[in-house]
């Protein structure tokens, strides 16, 4: 055997074994990623052509929300959620066409590279099947096979893998690879190192790995085990002895096991039946009975349990909280996106509380505009007495300065403050005077932030939360965004997630809110113009700047005069700031600059002029004129897209209107609910403050929601709660549940309207 010399590497010897069948899948079903925009509209299912305008507008700096709103005819009006996924597509694909580059040169380096595996490459379409074709190539250091590499026994592992020797023993073949000076002492080493570099080879294999990844996630059970002396034990009892096939886990269930192994309190493992999977490998690699049947069955079984096994749950667990977390992120935009777009209470002067035991209820009242009148600490939870002077103190603020609506936060004495309110206006018959329960998550954050010490640099931190909670009745848009989006609580597992990925997810989310609603140029703070597209921090305290020193601006053009806000920067920034009772009244509507002379021609063609949009009393005509027109006709007539044209009529409809005005209004309370006090059937009107995939959270007047699980939302099956629920939705709920020592209420929808129908 001595002068047998074997010079097929494994890649080959798997291709022959495989029949061909994994190159050839690939050669015929895989789409070459150098052509991004097709790839993209592939998986996607839109347009080659759209896709390849998006990425084209990304490439020339265009920002989402302006190619959203003002590049509708290029895109075929792709709205700005599948932009947003073009443009992360394009970043990973991008990525992989780089990394492609990359390993080909690595691998012809080695002389290794071959048309087949070529071909491979460069279909691969996912960064995971990359680096698995890579995997054979990559320059490995201190591992058991390549220790048996370099003592040269690479040969008698390709001759185990060729399985062509039937005479003689395997000890018999591996003699001559004995050497005292490369420390392979006796056959039965030469044997081992061998093997140990078969099991490496095998384990290597890209193809090998897919169809057992494959086979994992079809099949494979997650079982968790509960430390019962972990010292938060009591919160994961529902995962003791718990098991679930891995591809059915809801995201929810999977973040909460993260956390409880994280904790200590759960022992988390991947079950499979790998016996089986043991005896499919063999089967396919072992072919036909040789001398080395053994051996290769030995190798196979160690590079299973040793380094295929580990390595694949680890990417399935990886995988798994991916999803998990690529889920609850979109959760949280979806969710944000929605409560910012809350409509806002205008016109109201309003007093806003922050209630409180120890220190007192802090009270601010800020006029219509947000500006803080009055401010003061009044004590409700102590003696009678100092209730008395509290009641005297709210009475003068209401009277002085006007007051018709209370914004009570929904904190610690929020019960006993809406007490406070409700006695109040009923015993002084405050007719005028209503008030609700805010949500007021962040309003400490906000008020220790260094933008809460520059716009109120005279008013203390407590104060400053009170004014927090009052001005996010009046544009809660206006007020959130100042507001660190993760510290709003708009989900669940917000502290398990990738928290770069949930920044740029609540950013993006924040910044498409901001941009559909628009912003007042004159009134706008620099946290609320630094959201709108082409904007930064710096640029949005130079408009705030130059309005200052120069007065209100009277149009858009006056901000190229703003210092660092150039041509590229007004283009994407200028359809969404807002100037109104300015020179044009164009300026107040969503109508871009560029298009101002279309929309002037529209309006001629309406029989109307562009100052007709200041007459009040003309604008239901207008709107009457714009309703019957005909986008296609006019699109057509004068030169232009549909899409625009449409979105022109719709602006020169309502100028001037906010769009969140059509939005049910925030729920005025009217009962007052105590913990306690709930019975179950008690109907009561709730506000919808949270969504997840298990159900909705509501807001009931406590601090405690109470949770609306997705079983009992309709009689019907609901696929996701957001299918039928939006944050910020008003409705009335049926308790059902109540656990006082957990603080947890159970809510119904469908069992009203069972009730309903019974009735």
């Amino acid at each position: 055997f001595p002068h047998m010399r074997i010079h097929l590497t494994f890649c080959v010897l798997l291709k022959s074994c495989y029949n061909e069948e994994y190159f050839s899948r690939e050669r015929f079903d895989s789409m070459r990623i150098s052509d991004i925009p097709s790839a993209i509209a592939d998986e996607l299912s839109i347009r080659p052509q759209q896709a390849a305008s998006v990425v084209a507008l990304l490439d020339d700096g265009n920002t989402i929300p302006f190619i959203a709103r003002y590049r509708k005819e290029a895109t075929g009006s792709l709205d700005d959620e599948i932009l947003r996924r073009i443009a992360a597509r394009l970043t990973y694909l991008r990525s992989l066409v780089k990394r492609q580059e990359e390993i080909i040169a690595r691998i012809e380096e080695q002389g290794k590279m071959t048309d087949a595996l070529r071909e491979a490459i460069e279909t691969a379409q996912k960064l995971q099947s990359l680096e698995d074709l890579y995997r054979p190539y990559k320059q490995k250091k201190h591992t058991r096979a390549s220790i048996a590499r370099a003592r040269g026994l690479e040969q008698l592992a390709d001759a185990i893998l060729l399985q062509s020797e039937m005479h003689g023993t395997p000890e018999q073949y591996a003699a001559p690879f004995v050497s005292a000076e490369k420390e392979v002492p006796s056959p039965a080493d030469a044997l081992a190192g061998a093997r140990d570099i078969i099991a490496e080879t095998v384990t290597d294999d890209a193809e090998l790995r897919r169809l057992i990844r494959e086979k994992f996630w079809k099949n494979a059970l997650l079982e968790t085990a509960l430390d019962v002396k972990a010292e938060d034990a009591h919160v994961f009892q529902m995962y003791d002895g718990y098991s679930e096939p891995i591809r059915t886990l809801p995201s929810h269930r999977i973040l909460a096991i993260n956390r409880g192994e994280r904790k200590g309190c759960l022992t988390v493992r991947i079950s499979v039946d790998h016996e089986a999977y043991i005896e499919w490998i063999c089967g396919r690699i072992c072919r036909h009975p040789s001398i080395f049947s053994a051996e290769l069955r030995t190798a196979i079984e160690d590079g299973y349990k040793r380094l295929l096994v580990p390595s694949l749950e680890r990417e399935l667990r990886a995988q798994l909280t991916e999803l998990a977390e690529e889920k609850a992120i979109k959760l949280f935009g979806r969710n944000l996106r929605q409560l910012l777009l809350q409509p806002p209470l205008a016109g109201h002067t309003v007093l806003g509380l922050d209630p409180g035991y120890r220190t007192g209820c802090k009270m601010a009242v800020v006029d219509a505009t947000g500006n803080v009148l009055a401010s003061g600490v009044i004590q409700i939870t102590k003696s009678e007495g100092e209730r008395k002077a509290a009641a005297l103190s709210v009475q003068k603020f209401i009277k002085t300065h006007g007051v018709t609506l209370i914004s009570i936060g929904n904190g610690t004495a929020s019960y006993e403050t809406e007490q406070f309110v409700a006695a109040l206006i009923r015993d002084n018959k405050l007719k005028d005077v209503h008030y609700l329960i805010t949500n007021e998550a962040g309003a400490s954050v906000y008020s220790a932030s260094q933008l809460a010490k520059e716009e109120l640099p005279s008013y203390d931190v407590t104060i400053r939360g009170a004014v927090s909670i009052a001005r996010r009745v009046q544009d809660p848009l206006a007020e959130l965004v100042k507001i660190d989006p993760q510290a709003i609580g708009v989900g669940q597992y917000q502290h398990d997630v990738s928290q770069k990925e949930l920044k740029e997810r609540l950013d993006a989310a924040v910044e498409d809110a901001v941009n559909h609603v628009g912003v007042d140029l004159n009134t706008a703070s620099p946290a609320l113009l630094r959201r709108i597209a082409g904007i930064n921090a710096a640029v949005a305290k130079n408009i705030v700047a130059y309005r200052n020193k120069n007065g209100r601006f009277t149009n858009r053009k006056a901000l190229h005069k703003v210092s660092r806000l150039g041509d590229a920067a007004f283009t994407q920034c200028a359809g969404f700031l807002r100037i109104y009772g300015g020179e044009t009244p164009l300026d107040g509507t969503a109508v871009h600059p560029e298009s101002y002379e279309l929309a002037r021609a529209i309006l001629a063609e309406l029989g109307t002029a562009e100052d007709d949009l200041r007459d009040r009393a003309k604008l239901p005509a207008l709107a009457l004129k714009t309703a019957r027109a005909e986008p296609a006709g006019l699109a057509k007539k004068l030169g232009a897209g549909i899409p625009t044209v449409t979105d022109i009529l719709r602006a020169i409809a309502r100028p001037g209107r906010d769009s969140r005005e059509e939005l049910p209004a925030p729920l005025m309370r009217q009962n007052i609910v105590k913990l306690s006090d709930l019975a179950i059937g008690t109907i009561l009107p709730g506000t919808v403050r949270n969504i997840t995939d298990f159900g909705a959270f509501i807001d009931i007047g406590l601090k405690q929601a109470g949770l609306l699980h997705i079983s009992e939302m309709s009689c019907r099956r609901v696929r996701h709660p957001l299918d039928i629920l939006s944050v910020g939705d008003a409705l009335d709920v049926m308790i059902i549940s109540v656990d006082e020592e957990r603080e947890r209420i159970g809510l119904s929808l469908k069992r009203i309207k069972k009730e309903k129908a019974h009735a």
